[in-house]
């Protein structure tokens, strides 16, 4: 039944006007102040659930890690690493479902996000203009990217660059934090005392994935341009700026230095988007990168797609 009402809400976005559109919306947003946006609201649709549909992780459970053992060694998670604090590692199987962690580690307020439909796993500094903000999910796409809430100004944001695109928060710019996608099995590895995200209390089948074999197929609610260069339009790449590297080339040399970073790839870590089972999903290997100090860079490992869409004046590095 989703697959029907997702295509209505697309068809339906594609022959309402702008304005149509943000009356709309504010049945559900009566505090957004839609008169401030630095996008096209045509460009915005419905990717299906309401705001809150998938609900954001406050404050999550933690458990150490020695004591996990419903992770396969292979499942992908997002580790942070912030200085003179316990590593953490929030596993996909959880924000496959919830796209969203609110956490504070050490004083720090952060959000861990992840957008399936993008493969776009982006660790945030949550304080904004001297205050904190908590996000949510809105249940709104653009070019079939998370379209993120604060709940204080409700204002929207890009997940894949941080930015508010609407309301009285626009053009703010959340500050990217150092953390990358790894294997259960390497995180355990380096960090044995380290902490990992609990599993939540809602009802959802966690450790699978509801993106069956996504990232061999097509972008879902995009209508853009396919990535230049006859790369296709799920081909994972490293982002770090408004540089990509195609994934297969950082395998292909393991390890390549170019425009002042390192980005080394290592073998072992599942993805999640391709079989129905997480953790048996094909080896596509995990990515660090450090600068010339060998501290660790903020980048993504996205899909060729979305780099295009929101850096389509990007540089491609392809040799």
């Amino acid at each position: 039944m989703l697959r029907p009402i997702l295509i209505f809400t697309t068809m339906l976005a594609l022959v309402l006007p702008a304005s149509a559109q943000v009356n709309s919306w504010k049945h559900e947003w009566p505090n957004t102040d839609f008169t401030k946006t630095s996008v096209d609201f045509t460009e915005i649709m419905s990717g299906g659930p309401p705001r809150d549909g998938i609900p954001a992780v406050d404050n999550p459970a933690m458990r150490k890690a020695s004591s996990e053992t419903r992770l396969g060694d292979r499942e992908p998670v997002m580790t942070v690493e912030i200085a003179g604090q316990t590593p953490r590692a929030y596993p996909i199987r959880y924000l496959m479902w919830h796209e969203i962690a609110n956490d504070v580690i050490g004083g720090v307020p952060v959000a861990v996000t992840f957008c399936p439909l993008c493969n776009s796993g982006i660790i945030f500094d949550r304080r904004v203009n001297g205050s904190v903000l908590t996000f949510g999910v809105s249940g709104k796409l653009r070019n079939s990217d998370m379209v993120m809430f604060d709940r204080e100004s409700e204002s929207w944001w890009q997940q894949f660059s941080g930015k508010a695109i609407v309301g009285v928060l626009l053009g703010t710019k959340l500050k990217k934090l150092p953390g990358w996608m790894e294997s259960w099995a390497d995180f355990k590895a380096r960090n044995p005392d380290g902490l990992v995200m609990d599993q939540p209390l809602a009802n959802r089948a966690y450790g699978s994935n509801p993106y069956s074999h996504y990232d061999s197929g097509r972008p879902f609610l995009y209508r853009g341009e396919n990535p230049p260069h006859g790369i296709q339009p799920l081909a994972r790449v490293v982002v770090v700026g408004n540089r990509a590297w195609p994934l297969t080339r950082i395998a292909d040399h393991e390890e390549l230095t170019e425009a002042g970073v390192t980005i080394s790839w290592r073998e072992g870590t599942a993805s999640a988007l391709d079989t129905r089972t997480i953790s048996k999903g094909r080896d596509v290997g995990s990515i660090r990168v450090r600068n010339a100090s060998g501290k660790d860079v903020p980048h993504d490992v996205a899909f060729a797609f979305a780099f295009h869409a929101f850096h389509p004046k990007g540089k491609w590095m392809l040799e």
